[in-house]
């Protein structure tokens, strides 16, 4: 859990079921400190008071808001109680966080609302899973361009038949999976979209196994069709008949003009490898693995962020708001089924939830991929990038690049001599790509284009082939100077031996032809891209320690960007500490073709313990270290292992295994 309160604070749980115990025991882990429990239940109160460490329970709400001084109380109580306790322990000036729903109708949930605003507290609600990280993940995937306009999804909440998974399935029975099930995909939709409009049509099924419970009093199967003020159409289906172990369960896709998302679980509290899938264009759809390690956000986040707003005395109601706006959509869409017509959604409380840009939307651009040392903020990079030096013949855009465009790759790795940009710039013009602000294009001139002239029109020819204006940043594909033998634009058109002549100028002995541009020079004239605005940032590929050192010190512009051959039998650990201490950053070429490298024993022995392939492993060994790798497939399904990998961290342990792999004399 990120939320670090300044001191602790105590807080009472109310209500001592299940869900309770999940709220206890994150909150263990967390600053809050419970001191009080409550349950009708003595049994129940003492056997949670004693969970988390010795708590006093008590059986009466009042009673105890009358003896505890606690600023926080946490109501899990039953869904018909939420809203009784919630403003009860408002009156008693006590902030409050709230399981789902708010309340039952939307004027009560209103109601509160106010009410904590008017006394100046804070009030919270689950479910919070916007913020978890798998929906942030498709948050940032569906706001990147790749979708473009999102005119229709699809919702799912198949809650299941709860006699068959809860021992207390009365109050889920009162309620119905409307407001139980159906405010994941709801909280989600609402906080990417903002508010819903109207309910343009909806239908209520009495359909059981079996004979009717005496104690339901809610529709089981509900399904209804949502119209955004500034989004989507939504149909949403949400039923306590359809099996929770079915192939959907709490399922969202998007459907834009371009290419659709699907998000496997609105309820989520982590984000697992296949968490998310997207198409783009006219692809097939392909994973896109969250970037980061599995991390679970626990029940008890939501309170604990909620009482750091109030350490900052400035008491949250956002979750509170949207919370009541949810439960304002659930009850226009059950009146829509008894009136069998469009029912618009009142509740007084639209202009505060904002649109899609609203409290808790994911920003569009990627994060950083680590946050390792401090050379991290040196320069935004994704944890894994994709390089296309491998790309040279006719079929290779479909399907690995196409894939590594969808499963949300964000560093690609250029170069004039790939010969290829221009493919990688029709993606990028073609419906389906993400837009360019979400992507980091590196690019690279080649060693026969360092002199004057030629450095600049090569750099613009790049550009042009690729479609953008300028480079995220701009590299020395090697730091010594070759003859000019001709422009290399659109060089993979070419015959394959006018291809060598133009980048391989040799003697009568076959050697190199070199021109007579030092490093320093070169790198002038590199410097006036950045001037002219063709490039954000320079960098230099293939150097050595020594020459990088005095590339620096002469260097107006220093390099941001390092890139090296660099794997477990060449780590170049000088050259990498070195750059990581002045905040450049460093990418890693050819990370997993070293000869023998992923047959060798220790890296199938490390791969097979941390539950991966050995591809994946050697990439989160780079990943561990804070470099960037950049591997290259011509197979979409490696195209997602790769990025994948981002999301293994090896223990000490291994890396210290893989370390151990140097080989002072490697050579290919």
């Amino acid at each position: 859990m990120r939320i670090r309160l300044r001191t602790g604070v105590d807080c009472a749980l109310v209500g001592a079921g299940s869900i309770a115990e999940q709220y206890a025991d994150g909150l263990r882990e967390s600053p809050l400190r419970v001191v009080a429990t409550c349950d009708l239940d003595e049994d129940r109160a003492e056997t949670l008071a004693a969970r988390v460490d010795d708590a006093t329970a008590y059986t009466d709400l009042e009673e105890l808001l009358a003896a505890e001084s606690v600023p926080l109380v946490v109501n899990l109580t039953s869904h018909g109680a939420h809203a009784a306790v919630t403003r009860t322990c408002l009156r008693a000036d006590r902030h409050v966080f709230s399981e789902k729903p708010l309340a039952l109708d939307a004027e009560t949930a209103a109601d509160l609302v106010q009410l904590a605003a008017d006394r100046g507290l804070a009030l919270g609600c689950a479910p919070e899973n916007h913020l978890a990280d798998a929906q942030r993940h498709a948050r940032t995937l569906a706001t990147d361009g790749r979708l473009g306009t999102v005119r229709f999804a699809s919702a799912t909440a198949n809650v299941g038949r709860v006699r068959e998974w809860h021992d207390r399935p009365a109050s889920f029975l009162a309620v119905g999976p409307l407001f139980d099930g159906a405010v994941y995909p709801l909280s989600v939709l609402v906080a990417w979209f903002g508010r819903v409009d109207r309910v343009r049509t909806a239908d209520a099924i009495d359909v059981w196994p079996g004979e009717r419970p005496a104690d339901a009093s809610a529709p089981p199967h509900v399904e209804a069709t949502l119209e955004f003020a500034d989004g989507p159409v939504v149909a949403l289906r949400t039923s306590f008949y359809v099996d929770h172990r079915s192939r959907e369960f709490y399922g969202l896709e998007l459907h834009g003009d371009d290419g659709t998302l699907y998000l496997r679980d609105t309820g989520a509290l982590a984000a697992d490898r296949d968490a998310v899938t997207v198409r783009g264009g006219d692809r097939d759809p392909t994973v896109a693995p969250h970037p980061r390690p599995r991390r679970e956000r626990p029940h008890a986040a939501g309170p604990a962020r909620l009482a750091e707003t109030v350490e900052r005395s400035r008491p949250s109601r956002a979750s509170a708001r949207r919370a009541a706006h949810v439960v304002a959509v659930c009850e226009a869409v059950l009146a829509a089924a008894d009136e069998c017509g469009p029912v618009p959604v009142e509740n007084g409380l639209d202009d505060a939830l904002g649109g899609p840009a609203s409290e808790g939307a994911v920003p569009v651009r990627p994060p950083t991929a680590t946050e390792l040392d401090d050379c991290q903020a040196a320069m935004r990079l994704p944890p894994v990038g994709f390089g296309c030096s491998r790309y040279r013949g006719d079929g290779y855009v479909e399907p690995a690049l196409g894939a590594a465009l969808d499963a949300g790759y964000r560093l690609f790795d250029t170069a004039e001599l790939y010969g290829n940009e221009w493919r990688l710039g029709d993606l990028l013009a073609a419906p389906g790509a993400p837009d360019r602000e979400s992507l980091f294009l590196l690019g690279k001139p080649w060693r026969t284009n360092h002199g004057p002239g030629h450095l600049k029109r090569a750099c613009e020819g790049s550009l042009a082939e690729l479609g953008v204006d300028a480079f995220d940043c701009y590299a020395l594909h090697w730091p010594d100077a070759w003859a000019h033998r001709g422009e290399l634009s659109e060089l993979s058109q070419l015959p394959l031996a006018e291809q060598e002549r133009r980048t391989f100028p040799t003697d009568d002995a076959g050697d190199p032809v070199r021109a007579d541009h030092s490093l320093v020079e070169t790198w002038e004239r590199m410097e006036s891209l950045v001037e002219e605005g063709l490039t954000r940032t320079l960098g230099v590929c293939n150097v050595t320690l020594p020459q990088l050192s005095r590339l620096v010190d002469a260097a107006r512009i220093p390099p941001a960007l390092v890139q090296i051959e660099r794997h477990p039998y060449r780590p170049q650990t000088d050259l990498v500490e070195w750059c990581h201490a002045r905040g450049i950053r460093v990418v890693a070429h050819s990370p997993l073709s070293a000869p023998g490298l992923l047959s060798a024993p220790v890296v199938e022995s490390v791969a097979a313990d941390a539950g991966v392939t050995p591809s994946e492993a050697v990439l989160a060994w780079d990943v561990g270290r804070g470099v960037v790798p950049i591997p290259s497939t011509t197979e979409r399904e490696h195209a997602v292992s790769n990025l994948a990998a981002a999301r293994c961290r090896l223990d000490d342990k291994a890396m210290a295994r893989l370390d151990g792999l140097a080989d002072p004399e490697f050579e290919r």
